[in-house]
């Protein structure tokens, strides 16, 4: 990710990761804000309680940690 001031760019390798995870590609992700935003409607989107789902939950917070890590 690529950071200035507010804004962001997710990666070409960042993008790919999500939509790999999701099947929702993180479009008009310019901000903290907007990437939250995208996590919270893909959570919504695979919402449950089985394991799976909240591994998938887990993986979206971790890679929203390496993004900012990366940052």
């Amino acid at each position: 990710m690529i950071r200035l001031g507010n804004n962001i760019r997710l990666t070409r390798r960042e993008v790919e990761r999500f939509t790999r995870i999701t099947g929702l590609e993180p479009v008009g992700v310019r901000t903290l804000d907007d990437l939250d935003e995208y996590i919270r409607e893909c959570k919504a989107h695979y919402w449950g309680v089985s394991e799976e789902t909240r591994f998938l939950h887990w993986l979206l917070d971790e890679e929203r940690s390496r993004c900012l890590d990366a940052a």
